[in-house]
């Protein structure tokens, strides 16, 4: 059994649906073993800026608010990077942070680089640290689902539901792009859920003509629309990024890959003319779903148990339907979890008719 006491808690990382249920699970179920929870502000920053940014968190904080029902983060979040300094410099202060706050312990809620980074500031300050995925990319590694994810999906499809019938009115194909950096999982399952006719990720290369083919099938049907799901990390048939943006250090923010297609599309089939939504922020909000809420509980409340154990420096993850935890070390090593071109979601995406790219054998 540990000596935990007082703990922190933090959101990392790009926000998604589902992180104020997170907080909740985790301050109700330490609150029920007399422990301090301080809500660290705005990520890491909150303990490696002067002055330190939090807030003591108690199960009023959540018990009369609609905080655990709506997205965005409770406590802010830190998403652009890691920052242009040394490991060795924001580690001191990450320390600093948390010896001046008197905490036994870290909560991490982020993805597979907050797991990444932070794990090493605590590695270096000698702090403990259990970590509680979430991404709406669904990429962090060895967790079947990551906080935000489900949710995610839930307003990506409810897009294709209504493009479905904006295209229809128009004779259209209509394109739209999603999120997900590397990895296609919010693509193909939004894309199988809403019953799209082509879905591009970046595990799998494509061909403009055999998108071209698709379209034409369906017309010769005799069904005058179509919708096409293209995940933002798919590169041109030339096999290069289309960048959208840079971040505050300067790392390339993918966005455009939708328009690029288009245009491609456009010129080789002029009768079929397609329009570009992009959803971009909104896949991080909207209203948590049952499944999120629920993940949430048991993540929150799987972290909670784990420091009561004394058992630290792991990250918990949902597998063969159940908590579970892997120790950091393991989670950094397996790295990003990308899309199985080869597994049911692409599958039964094929055998429906989706044009899902060219899959060698």
């Amino acid at each position: 059994m540990s000596n935990t006491k007082k703990i922190g808690i933090l959101t990392s990382g790009g926000d998604c649906a589902g992180l104020n249920a997170v907080i909740r699970a985790v301050v109700n179920s330490a609150s029920r073993l007399g422990w301090e929870v301080y809500g660290i502000k705005n990520g890491t920053d909150g303990l490696t800026e002067k002055p330190l940014a939090y807030e003591i968190l108690t199960v009023h904080n959540f018990s009369d608010t609609p905080w655990p029902r709506i997205s965005g983060s409770y406590l802010g979040s830190l998403n652009k990077g890691v920052k242009m300094e040394s490991l060795e410099e924001v580690s001191k202060r990450f320390g600093e942070g948390v010896k001046t706050l008197g905490l036994d312990a870290i909560v991490v809620v982020g993805g597979d680089g907050s797991m990444n980074i932070v794990s090493n500031y605590c590695k270096n300050a000698g702090v403990k640290m259990v970590g509680i995925p979430k991404t709406i990319d669904n990429d962090t590694p060895i967790t079947e689902f990551s906080v935000g994810f489900n949710s995610a999906c839930q307003v990506c499809t409810a897009a294709i539901d209504s493009l479905d019938a904006t295209a229809r009115s128009h004779s259209r194909a209509l394109i739209l792009e999603v999120m997900g950096r590397d990895a296609g999982h919010l693509a193909m399952h939004s894309a199988l859920a809403g019953g799209a006719d082509v879905c591009l990720v970046p595990e799998i290369p494509y061909k403009i003509d055999a998108i071209v083919e698709k379209l034409k099938e369906i017309k010769v049907s005799g069904r005058n629309h179509a919708v096409l799901v293209v995940s933002e990390g798919i590169k041109t048939e030339n096999g290069e990024h289309i960048i959208g943006a840079k971040n505050l250090i300067g790392e390339n923010v993918y966005g455009g890959v939708g328009q690029y297609l288009s245009s491609e599309l456009n010129k080789r089939l002029p009768d079929f003319q397609t329009r570009v939504t992009t959803l971009g922020h909104l896949q991080r909000s909207g209203i948590p779903t049952a499944f999120d809420r629920m993940l949430a509980a048991i993540f929150g409340a799987k972290a909670v148990e784990l420091l009561e154990k004394g058992e630290t420096n792991k990250m918990v993850v949902w597998e063969d339907g159940e908590a579970k935890a892997y120790s950091l070390e393991e989670v950094v090593k397996k790295g990003t979890t990308l899309l199985d071109v080869h597994g049911d979601y692409v599958r039964a995406a094929q055998k429906i008719g989706m044009y899902v790219g060219e899959i060698k054998a």
